[in-house]
This record gives C-alpha cells, structure tokens and sequence, in this order.
C-alpha cells in the first residue's frame, strides 16, 4: 500500500512569497504556483546544511511552529498559510530536537488554509482579543499606572508573585502556558501573539503622554490577556484569571 504524502505548513507575508528566499535574492512565490511543484533554486550539496542564505525548503508538520524561523521581521499580520508537501526526499537536523520539522529541496503547493490557525486552535478569538480588545484597554492600563505609580506596582508585585482568593500568581500562570505551548507544539504561536500584542499597545498609546513604566505594564497586561486565550480551552478559570490580570482593574483597597 502506497504511503500517505506527508503534508507541512510554511507561512509567508501576505505576497505569498517565503521571506528567506527573498532576502536569499531568488524570491519563491507560494501564491503563483498553488497546485505545482516548486523545485529550490539554490539546493545544498551537503544535505541539510545552510551553504547559503537559503538551501533548502524548511516547513513543519506542526502547525503552531510555523512561524518560528520564517525570516519575517518585524513580526506582523496578516501572515498567509500555505499546506504542501515535499514529493521528493526529506531531512531534518535532528529527530530528537526538532520532529515537527520537515527540509526538502522539493515542494508541491498544495492550497492555502486560515492563517489564524499559524495562533492555535483559538486563533480566530486571540486576534480579535489583540485587535477589539487591547487598543481601548492599553490605553486604560497605562492611566492607571501613571495616575499611581507606587500603588499600581505594590498591586502587580503581588498579583505577580502571590496572586489572589480565586486565582494564581501571574508568574506561575506565565510558566504554565509556556509549558503547554511547548508540549502542544505552540511555542513560536505563543511568541508571536505577545509580539502582536505588544505592537498594538504601542500603536494604542503612540498619540498619548503614556509614561514608560505605563507602557510596560500595559505590554504585560496585553500579553496575559492574548495568551490567556490562546489557552481558553485548555485551562481553568484559576490559570487564565490570573494570566488576565483579573483584581488588578477593581479598585485599589482602601486602608480602615
């Protein structure tokens, strides 16, 4: 019985061309050639080293890592997704480290899929987090900040390092959505839903007198509050609270 195509993921900017072939000077173009075979047009002779720029066609049979190594900086959106598929031989640096990732000299362009799925299976809920949410929101975190200092950073210091009655402390909630994007293979997913979000509090407060301790917490706010639904199915309320900062919008205590 003939054995199924292994199919892979490569995501590029919205050209459809792969950014490393293009900085390689010979620009690979995903969206004119959906349905055929693209064969590399500077392959390694030493497979699978980089004898140059660009020596191979790098893709991953995991989803939530495709936007790891891409060569597309700085990080932005939209991004386009492409299914393919190496019809001729494969490699890898290392099955041990890296068995989600698939080298080729070949490609079939299969089809384009949604690029939201390149965030997790909630891609389509972390861009609307990061794009209705957070630029009305930044702009709030960064006022309460700069209206008191001292008290804003007494209350994210325990939210941080204690957390609350109804949830954990932001640190431990941060070092578990990290362990499970790695153990789902969302780690480059991860890393660029917090790069988006940082650069929509940034675009959110560019035409305000934001203070830079305002700015950063408004990043970390906007950080926990992507990540947390990246993993919305995959945690409890106590986890994705405290990864959403929940207390530190109510009002400050007040002392008897």
């Amino acid at each position: 019985m003939a054995r199924k195509p292994v199919t892979g993921y490569i995501a590029t900017p919205a050209d459809g061309i792969i950014e490393k072939s293009r900085h390689a000077g010979t620009p690979v173009n995903l969206a004119a050639n959906v349905g055929q075979v693209i064969d590399h047009p500077n392959p390694c002779r030493n497979k699978w080293f980089d004898e140059s720029p660009f020596s191979y066609f790098g893709m991953v049979k995991r989803v939530g890592e495709v936007l790891e190594d891409t060569s597309i900086w700085p990080v932005t959106w939209p991004v386009r997704l492409w299914i393919v598929e190496p019809p001729g031989e494969t490699g890898n640096w290392s099955q041990r480290y890296y068995p989600y990732r698939l080298l080729s000299h070949q490609i079939r362009v299969i089809e384009e899929t949604d690029a939201h799925r390149a965030l997790g299976p909630a891609g389509r809920d972390v861009l609307n987090v990061i794009q209705q949410e957070v630029p009305e929101r930044a702009v709030r975190w960064a006022a309460d900040w700069d209206a008191d200092p001292e008290g804003m950073w007494s209350r994210q210091w325990n939210w941080e390092q204690c957390g609350g009655r109804t949830c954990g402390s932001g640190r431990w909630a941060e070092s578990m959505a990290y362990g499970v994007s790695r153990n789902h293979r969302e780690s480059a997913a991860q890393s660029w839903i917090e790069h988006l979000a940082r650069d929509t509090v940034d675009q959110a407060l560019a035409a305000t007198e934001a203070s830079q301790g305002g700015r950063l917490y408004a990043y970390g706010r906007a950080r926990g509050l992507a990540v947390a639904a990246q993993h919305q199915n995959r945690f409890e309320p106590y986890i994705l609270d405290a990864l959403r900062g929940i207390g530190l919008d109510s009002p400050a205590p007040v002392a008897a």
